[in-house]
Protein backbone atom coordinates (compact mmCIF):
# COMPACT_ATOMS: atom_id res chain seq x y z
CA UNK A 1 0.00 0.00 0.00
CA UNK A 2 1.31 3.62 -0.92
CA UNK A 3 0.86 6.24 0.80
CA UNK A 4 0.55 9.75 -1.11
CA UNK A 5 3.95 12.15 -0.42
CA UNK A 6 3.68 15.79 0.12
CA UNK A 7 7.03 17.49 0.68
CA UNK A 8 6.39 20.96 0.17
CA UNK A 9 6.27 21.85 3.89
CA UNK A 10 9.94 21.20 3.69
CA UNK A 11 10.78 22.99 0.75
CA UNK A 12 10.85 26.81 2.86
CA UNK A 13 13.74 29.30 2.20
CA UNK A 14 14.76 31.97 4.05
CA UNK A 15 17.38 35.23 4.53
CA UNK A 16 19.95 35.57 5.58
CA UNK A 17 19.96 37.52 9.76
CA UNK A 18 22.93 38.69 11.94
CA UNK A 19 21.72 39.03 15.44
CA UNK A 20 24.85 40.74 16.87
CA UNK A 21 24.45 43.79 14.09
CA UNK A 22 21.01 44.19 15.05
CA UNK A 23 21.06 43.73 18.79
CA UNK A 24 23.45 45.93 20.80
CA UNK A 25 24.92 43.52 23.62
CA UNK A 26 25.26 45.53 26.99
CA UNK A 27 28.35 42.43 27.95
CA UNK A 28 30.32 39.81 26.42
CA UNK A 29 28.34 37.09 27.53
CA UNK A 30 25.30 38.52 25.63
CA UNK A 31 26.93 38.89 22.42
CA UNK A 32 28.61 35.66 22.43
CA UNK A 33 25.15 34.37 22.91
CA UNK A 34 24.08 36.51 19.96
CA UNK A 35 26.68 35.25 17.39
CA UNK A 36 26.09 31.63 18.76
CA UNK A 37 22.30 32.70 17.38
CA UNK A 38 23.57 33.99 14.05
CA UNK A 39 26.34 31.09 13.64
CA UNK A 40 23.47 28.59 14.26
CA UNK A 41 20.85 30.07 12.05
CA UNK A 42 23.72 30.39 9.49
CA UNK A 43 23.74 26.45 8.93
CA UNK A 44 20.55 26.29 8.49
CA UNK A 45 20.22 29.33 6.12
CA UNK A 46 23.17 27.38 4.11
CA UNK A 47 21.42 24.07 4.02
CA UNK A 48 17.88 24.97 2.96
CA UNK A 49 18.79 27.66 0.51
CA UNK A 50 21.42 25.23 -1.05
CA UNK A 51 24.04 27.58 -0.46
CA UNK A 52 26.45 25.14 1.74
CA UNK A 53 30.24 24.50 0.04
CA UNK A 54 30.42 21.50 2.61
CA UNK A 55 31.02 18.55 1.09
CA UNK A 56 28.80 15.37 1.64
CA UNK A 57 32.07 13.49 3.71
CA UNK A 58 33.05 16.77 5.86
CA UNK A 59 29.34 17.03 6.75
CA UNK A 60 29.04 13.43 7.80
CA UNK A 61 31.83 14.22 10.21
CA UNK A 62 30.52 17.11 11.67
CA UNK A 63 27.05 15.61 12.49
CA UNK A 64 28.52 12.57 14.07
CA UNK A 65 28.14 10.50 11.19
CA UNK A 66 24.87 11.01 10.09
CA UNK A 67 24.43 11.07 6.60
CA UNK A 68 20.82 11.54 6.21
CA UNK A 69 20.68 15.45 4.89
CA UNK A 70 17.57 15.57 6.73
CA UNK A 71 18.92 14.18 9.78
CA UNK A 72 21.53 16.49 9.74
CA UNK A 73 19.04 19.30 9.51
CA UNK A 74 16.98 18.10 12.25
CA UNK A 75 19.96 18.30 14.34
CA UNK A 76 20.68 22.05 13.16
CA UNK A 77 17.56 22.83 14.32
CA UNK A 78 17.83 21.49 17.68
CA UNK A 79 20.58 22.99 18.22
CA UNK A 80 19.35 26.83 17.51
CA UNK A 81 15.51 26.23 18.35
CA UNK A 82 16.60 26.45 22.47
CA UNK A 83 18.79 29.29 21.99
CA UNK A 84 16.17 31.53 19.65
CA UNK A 85 13.08 30.32 22.09
CA UNK A 86 15.56 31.94 25.16
CA UNK A 87 16.15 35.15 23.19
CA UNK A 88 12.27 35.08 22.80
CA UNK A 89 12.12 35.14 26.08
CA UNK A 90 14.66 37.65 26.91
CA UNK A 91 13.00 40.33 24.86
CA UNK A 92 9.63 39.72 25.60
CA UNK A 93 10.80 40.72 29.43
CA UNK A 94 12.12 43.53 28.27
CA UNK A 95 8.79 44.71 26.89
CA UNK A 96 7.32 46.45 23.89
CA UNK A 97 10.31 49.31 24.16
CA UNK A 98 10.81 51.11 20.91
CA UNK A 99 14.41 50.67 20.90
CA UNK A 100 13.61 46.59 21.09
CA UNK A 101 11.38 47.15 18.13
CA UNK A 102 13.62 49.63 16.23
CA UNK A 103 16.05 46.46 16.50
CA UNK A 104 13.83 43.57 15.68
CA UNK A 105 12.74 45.38 12.59
CA UNK A 106 16.49 45.36 11.91
CA UNK A 107 16.69 41.89 11.84
CA UNK A 108 14.60 42.05 8.57
CA UNK A 109 13.40 38.33 9.50
CA UNK A 110 12.21 37.34 5.72
CA UNK A 111 10.96 33.87 5.27
CA UNK A 112 9.23 32.25 1.53
CA UNK A 113 5.29 30.22 2.38
CA UNK A 114 5.39 27.14 0.57
CA UNK A 115 1.83 26.52 1.52
CA UNK A 116 0.19 29.73 0.14
CA UNK A 117 -1.14 29.95 -3.20
CA UNK A 118 1.17 33.05 -4.06
CA UNK A 119 3.98 30.49 -3.68
CA UNK A 120 4.59 29.96 -6.96
CA UNK A 121 8.48 29.99 -8.41
CA UNK A 122 9.41 32.04 -10.92
CA UNK A 123 12.35 33.71 -12.20
CA UNK A 124 13.10 35.85 -9.38
CA UNK A 125 13.24 32.92 -7.24
CA UNK A 126 10.42 32.74 -4.30
CA UNK A 127 8.25 35.13 -2.80
CA UNK A 128 9.43 36.10 0.46
CA UNK A 129 7.57 37.13 3.78
CA UNK A 130 9.17 39.77 6.63
CA UNK A 131 7.19 40.12 9.33
CA UNK A 132 8.96 42.07 12.37
CA UNK A 133 8.67 39.89 15.07
CA UNK A 134 11.02 37.36 17.08
CA UNK A 135 8.12 35.08 17.26
CA UNK A 136 7.63 35.09 13.29
CA UNK A 137 10.96 33.39 13.31
CA UNK A 138 10.52 30.80 15.91
CA UNK A 139 7.34 30.38 14.29
CA UNK A 140 9.07 29.26 11.03
CA UNK A 141 12.14 27.39 12.24
CA UNK A 142 9.10 24.98 14.11
CA UNK A 143 7.13 24.92 11.11
CA UNK A 144 10.39 23.91 9.18
CA UNK A 145 11.41 21.42 11.91
CA UNK A 146 7.95 19.91 11.97
CA UNK A 147 8.32 19.05 8.03
CA UNK A 148 11.83 17.93 8.55
CA UNK A 149 10.41 15.54 10.96
CA UNK A 150 7.67 14.45 8.02
CA UNK A 151 10.71 14.20 6.10
CA UNK A 152 12.28 11.96 7.90
CA UNK A 153 9.62 9.66 8.70
CA UNK A 154 8.82 8.99 4.91
CA UNK A 155 12.43 8.21 4.14
CA UNK A 156 11.95 4.81 6.87
CA UNK A 157 9.18 3.77 5.59
CA UNK A 158 10.60 1.18 4.13
CA UNK A 159 12.96 0.03 6.83
CA UNK A 160 11.47 0.73 10.28
CA UNK A 161 7.36 1.69 10.43
CA UNK A 162 7.06 1.98 14.29
CA UNK A 163 9.73 4.58 14.06
CA UNK A 164 8.49 6.11 11.23
CA UNK A 165 4.93 6.42 12.78
CA UNK A 166 6.47 8.05 16.07
CA UNK A 167 7.90 10.58 13.68
CA UNK A 168 4.94 11.74 12.45
CA UNK A 169 3.17 11.62 15.76
CA UNK A 170 6.13 14.24 16.82
CA UNK A 171 5.90 16.38 14.00
CA UNK A 172 2.09 16.41 14.81
CA UNK A 173 3.24 17.50 18.19
CA UNK A 174 5.48 20.35 16.99
CA UNK A 175 2.43 21.69 15.16
CA UNK A 176 0.03 21.56 17.97
CA UNK A 177 2.71 23.11 20.11
CA UNK A 178 2.77 26.14 17.24
CA UNK A 179 -0.98 26.19 17.28
CA UNK A 180 -1.08 26.65 20.97
CA UNK A 181 1.36 27.90 22.50
CA UNK A 182 3.92 30.13 20.17
CA UNK A 183 1.60 31.53 17.47
CA UNK A 184 -1.20 33.21 19.54
CA UNK A 185 0.24 35.77 20.78
CA UNK A 186 1.39 36.91 17.04
CA UNK A 187 -1.70 36.21 15.34
CA UNK A 188 -3.15 40.00 15.97
CA UNK A 189 -0.33 41.61 15.25
CA UNK A 190 0.36 39.78 11.58
CA UNK A 191 -0.18 42.06 8.51
CA UNK A 192 -2.83 41.42 6.00
CA UNK A 193 -0.46 39.58 4.17
CA UNK A 194 1.06 36.91 5.84
CA UNK A 195 2.64 33.55 4.85
CA UNK A 196 -0.18 30.59 6.12
CA UNK A 197 2.39 28.50 7.55
CA UNK A 198 2.21 31.71 10.36
CA UNK A 199 -1.46 30.84 11.75
CA UNK A 200 -2.41 28.88 14.50
CA UNK A 201 -5.14 27.34 11.55
CA UNK A 202 -2.98 25.93 9.46
CA UNK A 203 -0.36 24.65 11.78
CA UNK A 204 -3.36 22.68 13.68
CA UNK A 205 -4.36 21.46 10.07
CA UNK A 206 -0.88 20.59 9.82
CA UNK A 207 -1.24 18.75 13.37
CA UNK A 208 -3.93 16.67 11.87
CA UNK A 209 -1.97 16.00 8.59
CA UNK A 210 0.84 14.05 10.42
CA UNK A 211 -1.53 12.32 12.53
CA UNK A 212 -3.75 11.18 9.38
CA UNK A 213 -0.08 10.21 8.21
CA UNK A 214 1.05 8.51 11.26
CA UNK A 215 -2.65 6.58 11.24
CA UNK A 216 -2.03 5.28 7.70
CA UNK A 217 1.61 3.97 8.62
CA UNK A 218 -0.11 2.06 11.58
CA UNK A 219 -2.34 0.61 9.29
CA UNK A 220 0.40 -0.48 6.86
CA UNK A 221 1.69 -2.53 10.28
CA UNK A 222 -1.53 -3.90 10.84
CA UNK A 223 -2.35 -5.12 7.38
CA UNK A 224 1.33 -6.90 7.29
CA UNK A 225 0.18 -8.51 10.26
CA UNK A 226 -3.34 -9.69 8.59
CA UNK A 227 -5.82 -7.96 11.11
CA UNK A 228 -9.22 -8.32 10.87
CA UNK A 229 -10.66 -6.60 8.22
CA UNK A 230 -13.24 -4.53 10.02
CA UNK A 231 -10.48 -3.15 12.05
CA UNK A 232 -8.39 -2.05 9.49
CA UNK A 233 -11.94 -0.46 7.50
CA UNK A 234 -12.31 1.43 10.53
CA UNK A 235 -8.72 2.61 10.92
CA UNK A 236 -8.44 3.69 7.38
CA UNK A 237 -11.56 5.21 7.52
CA UNK A 238 -10.37 7.22 10.67
CA UNK A 239 -7.73 8.89 8.74
CA UNK A 240 -11.03 10.15 6.27
CA UNK A 241 -12.13 11.78 9.71
CA UNK A 242 -8.99 13.08 10.32
CA UNK A 243 -8.37 14.77 7.24
CA UNK A 244 -12.18 15.84 7.18
CA UNK A 245 -11.15 17.91 9.73
CA UNK A 246 -8.62 19.26 8.82
CA UNK A 247 -10.46 20.68 5.48
CA UNK A 248 -12.95 21.72 7.95
CA UNK A 249 -10.49 24.33 9.27
CA UNK A 250 -9.89 25.04 6.22
CA UNK A 251 -13.05 25.88 5.03
CA UNK A 252 -13.97 28.12 8.17
CA UNK A 253 -10.32 29.66 8.76
CA UNK A 254 -10.50 30.76 5.17
CA UNK A 255 -9.70 34.73 6.01
CA UNK A 256 -6.77 33.56 8.41
CA UNK A 257 -5.06 33.26 4.66
CA UNK A 258 -5.10 35.16 1.36
CA UNK A 259 -5.07 32.01 -0.53
CA UNK A 260 -3.53 28.09 0.37
CA UNK A 261 -1.29 26.00 -2.44
CA UNK A 262 -3.78 23.97 -4.60
CA UNK A 263 -1.10 21.39 -4.19
CA UNK A 264 -2.16 20.92 -0.32
CA UNK A 265 -5.57 20.70 -0.58
CA UNK A 266 -5.27 18.19 -3.54
CA UNK A 267 -3.17 16.13 -1.46
CA UNK A 268 -5.61 16.40 1.63
CA UNK A 269 -8.91 15.58 -0.92
CA UNK A 270 -6.84 12.33 -2.53
CA UNK A 271 -5.65 10.94 0.54
CA UNK A 272 -9.20 11.53 2.47
CA UNK A 273 -10.58 9.52 -0.76
CA UNK A 274 -8.25 6.97 -1.20
CA UNK A 275 -8.43 5.76 2.39
CA UNK A 276 -12.10 5.56 2.07
CA UNK A 277 -11.78 3.37 -1.14
CA UNK A 278 -9.33 1.15 1.16
CA UNK A 279 -12.01 1.03 4.20
CA UNK A 280 -14.92 0.23 1.44
CA UNK A 281 -12.66 -2.96 0.04
CA UNK A 282 -12.54 -4.17 3.83
CA UNK A 283 -15.84 -4.03 4.58
CA UNK A 284 -16.25 -5.60 1.21
CA UNK A 285 -14.06 -8.17 1.93
CA UNK A 286 -15.58 -8.84 4.86
CA UNK A 287 -19.39 -9.80 3.09
CA UNK A 288 -17.79 -11.95 0.88
CA UNK A 289 -16.18 -13.93 3.84
CA UNK A 290 -20.07 -13.81 5.40
CA UNK A 291 -21.52 -14.74 1.87
CA UNK A 292 -23.13 -11.46 1.29
CA UNK A 293 -22.02 -11.15 -2.13
CA UNK A 294 -24.72 -8.37 -2.81
CA UNK A 295 -23.52 -6.32 0.34
CA UNK A 296 -19.96 -6.84 -1.09
CA UNK A 297 -20.65 -5.59 -4.69
CA UNK A 298 -22.31 -2.84 -3.48
CA UNK A 299 -20.02 -1.24 -1.15
CA UNK A 300 -17.29 -1.33 -4.09
CA UNK A 301 -20.40 0.15 -6.54
CA UNK A 302 -19.87 2.98 -4.36
CA UNK A 303 -16.44 3.17 -3.66
CA UNK A 304 -16.07 3.43 -7.81
CA UNK A 305 -18.46 5.95 -7.87
CA UNK A 306 -16.92 8.12 -5.23
CA UNK A 307 -13.21 7.28 -7.48
CA UNK A 308 -14.46 8.08 -10.85
CA UNK A 309 -12.68 11.28 -12.63
CA UNK A 310 -11.42 12.28 -9.43
CA UNK A 311 -7.45 11.48 -10.45
CA UNK A 312 -5.12 14.18 -8.46
CA UNK A 313 -3.33 14.45 -11.90
CA UNK A 314 0.54 13.11 -13.42
CA UNK A 315 2.89 12.10 -11.15
CA UNK A 316 3.51 9.59 -8.13
CA UNK A 317 -0.26 10.55 -6.94
CA UNK A 318 -1.54 9.75 -10.35
CA UNK A 319 0.12 6.02 -10.32
CA UNK A 320 -1.31 6.01 -6.19
CA UNK A 321 -4.55 6.55 -7.40
CA UNK A 322 -4.93 3.96 -10.49
CA UNK A 323 -3.50 1.63 -8.42
CA UNK A 324 -6.51 2.00 -5.90
CA UNK A 325 -8.93 1.97 -9.21
CA UNK A 326 -7.91 -1.14 -10.57
CA UNK A 327 -6.99 -2.76 -7.08
CA UNK A 328 -11.21 -2.23 -6.80
CA UNK A 329 -11.75 -3.15 -10.16
CA UNK A 330 -10.61 -5.76 -10.31
CA UNK A 331 -12.32 -6.66 -7.08
CA UNK A 332 -15.49 -6.10 -8.06
CA UNK A 333 -15.54 -7.96 -11.30
CA UNK A 334 -14.52 -11.25 -9.38
CA UNK A 335 -17.54 -10.41 -6.56
CA UNK A 336 -19.87 -9.76 -9.82
CA UNK A 337 -18.68 -13.15 -11.04
CA UNK A 338 -19.61 -14.64 -8.20
CA UNK A 339 -22.81 -13.33 -7.18
CA UNK A 340 -24.35 -13.60 -10.71
CA UNK A 341 -23.14 -17.23 -11.48
CA UNK A 342 -23.09 -18.56 -7.88
CA UNK A 343 -24.79 -16.76 -5.31
CA UNK A 344 -27.64 -14.98 -7.41
CA UNK A 345 -28.03 -12.64 -4.73
CA UNK A 346 -29.82 -9.06 -5.31
CA UNK A 347 -27.98 -6.31 -5.03
CA UNK A 348 -28.93 -3.94 -1.90
CA UNK A 349 -30.05 -0.09 -2.23
CA UNK A 350 -27.94 2.85 -1.31
CA UNK A 351 -29.79 3.42 1.73
CA UNK A 352 -29.12 -0.28 2.70
CA UNK A 353 -25.34 0.13 2.57
CA UNK A 354 -23.32 0.23 5.70
CA UNK A 355 -22.78 3.74 7.31
CA UNK A 356 -18.84 3.55 7.71
CA UNK A 357 -17.42 3.80 11.31
CA UNK A 358 -13.86 5.51 11.93
CA UNK A 359 -11.17 4.35 14.44
CA UNK A 360 -8.46 7.28 15.55
CA UNK A 361 -5.69 5.55 17.61
CA UNK A 362 -2.90 7.90 16.10
CA UNK A 363 -1.83 10.62 18.29
CA UNK A 364 0.29 13.50 18.38
CA UNK A 365 3.14 13.40 20.76
CA UNK A 366 3.85 16.69 23.29
CA UNK A 367 6.73 18.70 21.98
CA UNK A 368 8.94 19.85 24.98
CA UNK A 369 10.85 22.47 23.44
CA UNK A 370 14.64 22.04 25.40
CA UNK A 371 14.35 25.02 27.85
CA UNK A 372 17.69 27.58 28.34
CA UNK A 373 17.56 29.90 30.95
CA UNK A 374 20.19 32.53 29.74
CA UNK A 375 20.25 35.89 30.61
CA UNK A 376 20.94 38.50 28.13
CA UNK A 377 21.46 42.08 28.69
CA UNK A 378 21.06 44.62 26.00
CA UNK A 379 22.12 47.91 25.76
CA UNK A 380 18.79 50.08 25.99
Amino acid sequence: MMLLQFCDPAKLKTKKVIFEETYHAHDPGTLAQLKELSSRRRAIEESINGSSFITEAIAREMYGGITSRCQQDLYKLDHYIPLLENLVLQVELVGHKDQITQWTSGLKLRWSSVLSSSSIFNLGGPKFFQIDSLRFELGMALFLYGALLRERALELLSSDLVQAATLYRRAAGVYQYLAEEVLPPLQPMLPQERPPEITSSMTSIMSLICMAEAQAVIVRKAEEKESSGSLLAKLHYGITQLLDEATLILNSKADDWNGVSDKLLAFISSCRMLHEARSQRHIAADFRGADQLGFAVGVLQSAMANLQGKSPGKGLWDLVYRQEVDALSEMLRKYEYERGFIWHQKLPCVEELPILEGKRIASALPYSPSKLERELVFML
